[in-house]
């Protein structure tokens, strides 16, 4: 994975179901240009942006395409992670719904999708793993 220099990223707040969640976000990179299109790029914020406005994403996932139903991200052993439903998996939906856990290091070329989600009545926001971790949560009104 290519990173821009550190110079690049900027801090950024992050509000998530329970109290905001201040980071150096050194994985948002800050566009050159400040014009219209000064929004961060990358896949932390294109993830972002799918959990608030429910949106799958397709991502490369060990050599496969996917597209996935992000309903949380957070962090586990200081790297981040998205508990997802997976919709497709090389264009076949899978045996089960169920929600996987997948390190976002793990998830290539990833793009936010024009398919909307609504989050499975299997995620708990409120889990033991997501306490104190979370970043983003889909709400499940």
């Amino acid at each position: 994975m290519h990173l821009a220099p550190r110079s690049c990223y900027q801090p950024v707040e992050i509000s998530c179901c329970t109290a905001p969640f201040h980071a150096i976000s050194w994985w948002m990179k800050q566009p050159e240009s400040q014009g219209d299109d000064s929004a961060p790029t990358g896949p932390v914020p294109t993830i972002l942006e799918a959990v608030v406005r429910r949106l799958c994403v397709s991502a490369v996932y060990n050599r496969g395409i996917v597209t996935l139903a992000p309903h949380i991200l957070y962090t586990k052993h200081d790297e981040l992670h998205l508990d997802a439903v997976a919709l497709e998996r090389d264009g076949k939906p899978p045996r089960e719904v169920k929600i996987g856990t997948y390190r976002v290091s793990g998830l290539g070329s990833i793009s936010l999708m024009d398919r909307a989600f609504l989050p499975v009545e299997l995620f708990d926001p409120l889990e033991a793993k997501y306490q104190n971790v979370t970043l983003m949560a889909v709400d499940r009104v």
